[in-house]
């Protein structure tokens, strides 16, 4: 018997971590992305059962840090084509920091 896949998180969370994000970002210049990101892949990992399983995200906006400034860095020298890359880094580093929880 296959076990039960599921979204727990709720729209009012969503808007509010979504809203917090954004805010964070934006008032520091895009230079705090990496910790409203952080923050935002631990709700969604948090409220994520895939297989009867909790996920659980072990990043920090600290270890995202570094590589997203060389990230930006390349963006802005290429005129933003390593923009396409640079989601694809992302999203690396985030399901490199997504496990099951159990």
């Amino acid at each position: 018997m296959q076990n039960e896949s599921k979204f727990e998180g709720s729209v009012l969370g969503f808007i509010g971590y979504s809203l917090l994000a954004t805010l964070i970002t934006t008032c520091t210049f895009g230079i705090a992305f990496p910790w409203a990101d952080v923050m935002f892949q631990s709700w969604i990992c948090r409220n994520t059962i895939i297989d009867g399983r909790r996920l659980y995200f072990d990043g920090t906006g600290m270890q995202l840090f570094g590589n997203y400034i060389k990230w930006l860095i390349l963006t802005v020298i290429t005129c933003g084509i390593y923009g396409f890359w640079m989601f694809n880094k992302i999203t690396h580093w985030r399901t490199k920091h997504t496990h099951f929880a159990n």
